[in-house]
Parts: C-alpha cells; sequence; structure tokens
C-alpha cells in the first residue's frame, strides 16, 4: 500500500514539474528590463513617456520605501535604547531589594535575640 501511495505522489511531482518545465518561455523575466522586445513581438514602443513615468514612480516607491525603512530601523534603535536602561535599572532595583532583604532580616534576628534575652532575664528574676 505504501508503494502504490509513494508511486502516486512520485508521479503527481514529476507531472507538476514536468508541467512547470513545458510552460517556461526559457528566459528569465527580468522586471527593470522594459526595453527588451521578446516578450512584446506584436507592437513596438515608440512613445519613452509612459516607460520613463514607470520607472519615476518605481524610483519613488523605492526611495519612499527606503525612508520607512530607515524609520522604523531608528525606531528599534529608540525602543533598543529605552529597554537597555529600563534594564540596568530593573538591575540595580534588584540588587537593591537583595541588600534591603538582607537588612531586614539582620534586624529581625537582632530583634529575636533582644527578646531571647529578654525572656532569660525574667526568668531569673522570679
Amino acid at each position: 500500500m505504501k508503494s502504490i501511495t509513494s508511486g502516486l505522489v512520485l508521479s503527481a511531482l514529476a507531472v507538476t514539474l514536468g508541467t512547470g518545465l513545458a510552460f517556461a518561455d526559457g528566459s528569465a523575466f527580468t522586471p527593470l528590463n522594459f526595453d527588451d522586445t521578446a516578450y512584446n513581438p506584436g507592437y513596438s514602443t515608440t512613445t519613452q513617456a509612459p516607460e520613463s513615468a514607470g520607472n519615476e514612480s518605481m524610483q519613488s516607491a523605492i526611495q519612499k520605501l527606503d525612508t520607512a525603512q530607515i524609520e522604523v530601523r531608528n525606531e528599534l534603535l529608540n525602543y533598543k535604547t529605552q529597554f537597555a536602561d529600563i534594564d540596568a535599572q530593573y538591575t540595580s532595583y534588584k540588587a537593591q531589594r537583595k541588600a534591603m532583604k538582607a537588612q531586614i532580616r539582620s534586624i529581625e534576628r537582632r530583634i529575636k535575640q533582644i527578646d531571647a534575652a529578654k525572656e532569660k532575664i525574667r526568668k531569673n528574676m522570679v
């Protein structure tokens, strides 16, 4: 049963790849190559205005994307800086908390020692 299923899968894969190769044009499409007439044998472009307008709008779109990318990277840098500041504060607060907790424990021990001493004195008085 496995051999039949794997055979069907392999044959479907071969047909899919073969179909893609059969419909392939043979030359790669490059979006920046607008002057190539091999793809448009039925007509020729005599006016250059639409192509230059298309190129200008593409260049404008690329520049806008570059600007947006720079803004996003700057925003990321700002957030990373803020995160580093907060992380430094957190580390500082954590160390302060640990030191304060140790002081509280030592004071609580001293209070217990004083209470124990008071109890001993009371027992000796009676």
